[in-house]
């Protein structure tokens, strides 16, 4: 495991954006076409950037919502851990474990440039050859 790896190097950078009114379904087929666990939620009008993941859709269905009337507002996360593009992927990994998350939005500058999963982290670590 090396620590000169950097967020900004393993992070994705093609940036799945949702709104606050989208539903639950809407997020759900967007986030199965980009084969992707996460989308940033946009709203500039509330909370700012937040994030929801495959694992929200999951916990509303579980529950019994009808995913075509709950919306991405409702079940994003709105206390986003952040994490810029000169950390380590050391850095991240553990920012990952101590927040129980997967997914950490990159920012640089005050903008959303990429995000990071485990997933990212580990082709990282373990490049295929």
């Amino acid at each position: 495991m090396s620590d000169t790896l950097l967020v900004g190097d393993a992070m994705t950078r093609d940036l799945l954006t949702v709104g606050p009114g989208h539903t639950l379904r809407e997020v759900a087929k967007v986030l199965a076409a980009k084969k992707v666990g996460s989308a940033i939620v946009h709203d500039p009008d509330g909370h700012g950037i937040g994030i929801i993941t495959e694992r929200d859709i999951l916990r509303s269905v579980a529950a019994d919502e009808n995913p075509d009337v709950e919306t991405a507002a409702l079940h994003q996360t709105t206390e986003v851990v952040f994490a810029a593009p000169n950390w380590t992927l050391t850095e991240a990994a553990d920012a990952m474990k101590r927040g129980g998350f997967r997914h950490l939005i990159v920012l640089d500058g005050g903008e959303a440039i990429g995000i990071i999963s485990v997933r990212d982290i580990i082709k990282a670590w373990a490049p295929q050859h």
